[in-house]
């Protein structure tokens, strides 16, 4: 059951990110969203509502809820190069989950719009410097995070969620 929550395994930061490594996660940023409209292109309703686990969220919900999380870290990402060491905005993931628009709005809204907001957070990240790399944000589920920490946890988070609507697929026999 731990493996359907997270087939990747848990987050390990790299503690040491190298350049190479910058470049790594930008590239899983910039792949998010062709990945993710592959992985759940030819599911039908019935298989968009079926939770990815026992109690988790439906692959609706999981595409619904990326496009809000990549909006927020976006946002966190051009505070943290505008302010000095802002206190992130939080949301409750949970709740928003619950609401009508994760309910009734198709996946589609929320891919175009990871789609057009991807291109320009991956403008935003190959813009910036190693020093960029080293600002912070205060994230009020994380703690003091600097941006080398929050790109590689962004990247991980896209390829989390995608690996578990993938997982369900296997399971399912959906492939």
């Amino acid at each position: 059951m731990d493996l359907w929550s997270y087939p990747l395994g848990k987050f390990i930061p790299e503690e040491h990110p190298t350049p190479e490594l910058r470049i790594t996660w930008m590239e899983d940023i910039a792949q998010i969203p062709e990945t993710l409209r592959l992985t759940v292109q030819n599911l039908n309703t019935e298989q968009l509502r079926t939770p990815y686990r026992p109690g988790g969220w439906n692959v609706q919900q999981v595409v619904h809820h990326l496009a809000d999380n990549d909006m927020n870290a976006y946002i966190r990402f051009k505070r943290a190069l505008t302010e000095e060491a802002p206190i992130a905005g939080s949301y409750r993931e949970d709740l928003w989950a619950e609401l009508d628009d994760y309910q009734e709005a198709s996946i589609e809204t929320s891919l175009i719009l990871m789609e057009s907001l991807h291109q320009r957070f991956v403008v935003l990240l190959r813009s910036l410097s190693q020093q960029h790399f080293r600002l912070t944000f205060t994230s009020p589920t994380h703690g003091v995070m600097t941006l080398d920490m929050a790109a590689q946890r962004y990247a991980w988070h896209g390829r989390h969620h995608i690996a578990q609507i993938d997982s369900l697929k296997q399971r399912m026999g959906w492939l």
